[in-house]
């Protein structure tokens, strides 16, 4: 069977997203994480296309809308805004700024290290004109914007 590996692994990023997100998502906090979610997927959107777009990044296999979208929709989509919410949720606010870094640098190295790792072994994902730095700065930047927006967008019920 041709792209049983990929499929498995889109289908285990899935369920395993959606298991994370029911597990340490308190329903108290549910408001804050469709924020954190689709904020998420509007940047993804915006710049994922754009990339694929300029031809710098290629998707060879996709499980879903293989016809419609160039990009991937569970990882452009699904994946990202979803660990997009674990990030915002359980960000160490009250933390000092060298733990906040490595938080940070977590998230985005552990994002930039699969995607390596899926760019040498999988066909989810062929770089063209792209780098893994390139992944690894878009990604931290829009887990700031991110968070910023996150911090404004609830501001008033913070204080």
């Amino acid at each position: 069977m041709a792209y049983k590996k990929e499929k498995v692994i889109e289908i285990t990023s899935w369920l395993a997203m959606t298991f994370l997100l029911i597990k340490f998502i308190p329903i108290h906090r549910l408001r804050e994480a469709m924020v954190a979610f689709l904020f998420k997927q509007a940047v993804t959107w915006l710049f994922g296309l754009l990339i694929v777009e300029k031809d710098m990044i290629r998707y060879p296999f996709k499980t879903l809308f293989k016809k419609s979208i160039k990009s991937s929709f569970t990882f452009e989509y699904f994946v990202l805004p979803s660990l997009n919410v674990l990030f915002n949720i359980h960000y160490p606010e009250k933390r000092n700024f060298w733990n906040k870094l490595l938080y940070y640098f977590s998230y985005t190295s552990s994002i930039t290290l699969l995607e390596i790792i899926a760019v040498k072994y999988t066909k989810l994902i062929k770089y063209k004109k792209w780098k893994w730095y390139w992944s690894f700065l878009s990604i931290w930047f829009t887990y700031y914007v991110g968070r910023r927006y996150q911090r404004w967008f609830f501001k008033e019920a913070n204080n």
